[in-house]
């Protein structure tokens, strides 16, 4: 995916759209004034750009996701681990335990992650 950045409008309005497509898109433009007091344009112009850059698409009035909210914020997590950590995990992991701590539960999902990798791949 290429490097998709959102600013944080456009993240609020695309988590409205993941949690709730396919939707038609009048009933987005509803959504969106109730949770984001958009009018209708603002609604309809936001959606444009998302789906040019395409995230969404809107079809017959039917606005459907393109991309996941899953594999967006994966792409997101890639993106940021390779521009601030050369691409190493490890050294993300260092950085972000370093300053949060890792607990036993996590520690141990982590282990079972590795673990889950390893059998699925024969290592």
């Amino acid at each position: 995916m290429e490097q998709l950045v959102l600013g944080e409008v456009q993240e609020r309005f695309a988590k409205i759209v993941w949690a709730n497509a396919p939707i038609p898109s009048g009933e987005l433009v509803k959504l969106c004034e109730k949770e984001l007091c958009w009018k209708k344009p603002t609604t309809y112009t936001v959606l444009r750009k998302l789906c040019e850059r395409g995230l969404f698409e809107n079809v017959n009035g039917i606005v459907r996701v393109r991309v996941s909210k899953e594999s967006f914020y994966a792409a997101q997590s890639e993106q940021l681990i390779n521009s601030s950590f050369n691409g190493s995990l490890p050294a993300f992991l260092t950085a972000f335990t370093a300053q949060k701590g890792l607990s036993d539960q996590d520690a141990n999902e982590i282990i079972r992650m590795i673990e889950a990798y390893r059998k699925e791949n024969g290592k």
